[in-house]
């Protein structure tokens, strides 16, 4: 094989925002989650081609994550399936869950403000069974970003 070198290559001579807009809006930089077919385009899955879109979804599959879940990340994810199952009253909950989501956010999507946590349980008439919705609002400042919400449901059997 034979290496190519940079130094008659050239470069793009409009580079301006022009060519930035025209080409960033079709690049994919992620995965869309849960994974659909994408018949529409170049990719076998549906993609994401906006960061702040994309951000949402990492945060989304960070918080339903649980230790264990993801291959040789052992410690990925937020963990709260165990204070789900041993829901014993939403103030416990909640103490425990912000101090996990903090903890994840903080290690693996630290470019995050979180600002504001919200859990609405949801038992339906049964002490055992029912979901738990959380909303966690935070923000982006490296894209200027100020205030999102990602809503995640958990699910109590």
């Amino acid at each position: 094989t034979v290496a190519i070198s940079f130094k008659n290559v050239g470069t793009i001579k409009e580079i301006g925002s022009t060519y930035a807009e025209q080409n960033r809006s079709l690049v994919p930089i992620g995965v869309k989650t849960p994974l659909i077919l994408d018949s529409s385009t170049n990719n076998i899955f549906a993609m994401h081609t906006d960061v702040r879109a994309q951000v949402a979804d990492n945060l989304r599959n960070l918080v339903q994550t649980n230790w264990g879940e993801r291959l040789a990340l052992t410690d990925y994810g937020a963990n709260l399936s165990p204070l789900v199952t041993e829901f014993s009253s939403k103030q416990t909950f909640d103490q425990e869950a912000i101090v996990r989501i903090n903890t994840a956010v903080e290690k693996w999507m630290p470019f995050l403000e979180l600002i504001d946590y919200e859990s609405t349980p949801d038992f339906e008439d049964n002490e055992f069974v029912g979901k738990i919705k959380i909303q966690v609002s935070y923000g982006i400042p490296t894209i200027g970003v100020t205030r999102d919400v990602v809503e995640v449901s958990l699910f109590v059997i």
